[in-house]
């Protein structure tokens, strides 16, 4: 059994928390955080660093501010500290220890479940030892694994947040949109739904629609014309812009 400890108590540790304790092969031991956390069993929590047992394996799972100074206040040496983010370097922790990344490449809010096995994790390690003990774990949650650099998480978290944070923050625009019209926004869920199926088996950029992609000039000033809020309008020329110049890209 691989025993492993959660440090932090946010959304990446309850969701991993979660998906460990249907995993075969691995149990998580404990679960550090300054403070009790009514997302896991209180018997496995601790907010003392002295109190943290031996584990095969320690995942750090706090914000990216707060790696450096987590993995430094670790009172043992010699064993395999690894953190979730997706743009911080594997350099971040501490040498003391040996170091390594397990990357779950999603959004995660605590009440909202997600399907661990479908999540692709990107591992880093210095050793190929720890490499195969991080593989052991990723599998036992996931059936997408990934060898990436600290140098090729930058620029994935770069893309993540086009693809996913900008691209929610659309969906924001849209539905107040839609609200200041009184129409439903659900009825755009169709079009979401399809526009994501779509690029399955066809690239971005053959999946690409719309005024922008046809130079439909017209369309789009009525657009423009329609917007009367200045940065939704400015969004709208931006992405426009982008789109007419995709061969730029």
């Amino acid at each position: 059994m691989i025993k492993v400890i959660l440090l932090g108590s946010g959304n990446v540790a309850t969701h991993l928390f979660q998906a460990f304790s249907k995993a075969n092969g691995v149990e998580v031991v404990q679960v550090f955080s300054r403070t009790i956390s009514k997302d896991f069993p209180e018997t496995l929590q601790t907010s003392d660093y002295k109190e943290i047992k031996a584990a095969d394996v320690y995942i750090i799972c706090v914000s990216d501010s707060a790696i450096s100074s987590v993995s430094s206040q670790l009172s043992f040496e010699n064993r395999l500290v690894v953190h979730t983010s997706g743009s911080s370097d594997l350099n971040l922790l501490d040498s003391k220890n040996n170091k390594g990344v397990f990357y779950p490449l999603q959004t995660f809010t605590k009440n909202k479940a997600v399907d661990f096995s479908e999540i692709p994790i990107c591992l880093e390690t210095e050793t190929d030892s720890d490499f195969k003990l991080l593989e052991k774990i990723a599998k036992s949650i996931s059936k997408n694994v990934y060898v990436i650099s600290s140098e090729q998480r930058k620029a994935l978290h770069v893309s993540a947040v086009f693809v996913c944070n900008f691209t929610n923050h659309l969906y924001t625009i849209g539905n107040t949109i839609c609200e200041e019209n009184n129409i439903p926004f659900e009825i755009l869920q169709p079009l979401i739904e399809e526009t994501a199926k779509k690029i399955k088996s066809l690239s971005p950029s053959e999946s690409q629609t719309g005024p922008a992609v046809r130079n439909d000039q017209k369309t789009i000033e009525k657009h423009i014309d329609f917007l009367t809020n200045e940065n939704q309008k400015e969004i709208y020329k931006i992405l426009t812009k982008s789109i007419q110049n995709g061969e730029k890209l």
